[in-house]
């Protein structure tokens, strides 16, 4: 089964949450897909991860180039999208996935003050706990650490 975690981000916006968890995934050897609700967000984090450091920069593509498949991480709309065989599942916005089957994780990250996305994390930690996934629930605290809470 698949290691599921929620990210409650409460703290912080996704373009500034994102990057770290990115990182560490990266370190691990972990090759990721970002699947994201919209062209226009997949656009605008394909931009921020160029620049979201200055003494550094993440090594992505998106599905709209010819070489997702080489890509450490792929930036998609698709809910099946698996070109370059990635190992984790980042889901934003409210991002629903085909399966979750074949990942060593997948990670929600999810907007507090956006009211669709809390009810999609609810409908989705519902959905991943039946499915026998591991499921663990996250939130941030004021200086922006994650909590584990469920």
């Amino acid at each position: 089964m698949t290691e599921v975690l929620f990210y409650h981000l409460t703290e912080s916006r996704l373009e500034q949450a994102l990057p770290d968890l990115l990182e560490k995934s990266l370190a691990r050897g972990w090759r990721v897909v970002v699947q994201c609700a919209s062209d226009e967000r997949r656009d605008a984090l394909d931009n921020h991860l160029w620049t979201y450091r200055e003494d550094s920069f993440l090594p992505h593509g998106s599905d709209q180039e010819s070489s997702g498949a080489l890509q450490p991480i792929l930036l998609t709309v698709e809910a099946a999208q698996r070109a370059n065989e990635p190992h984790v599942r980042f889901l934003v916005d409210g991002a629903v996935p085909e399966s979750l089957d074949g990942y060593v994780r997948a990670v929600y990250l999810f907007d507090g003050h956006d009211a669709d996305q809390l009810q999609t994390a609810r409908e989705r930690w519902k959905v991943e706990k039946s499915a026998g996934h591991d499921v663990t629930y996250w939130q941030q605290t004021d200086d922006r650490r994650w909590v584990k809470k469920a």
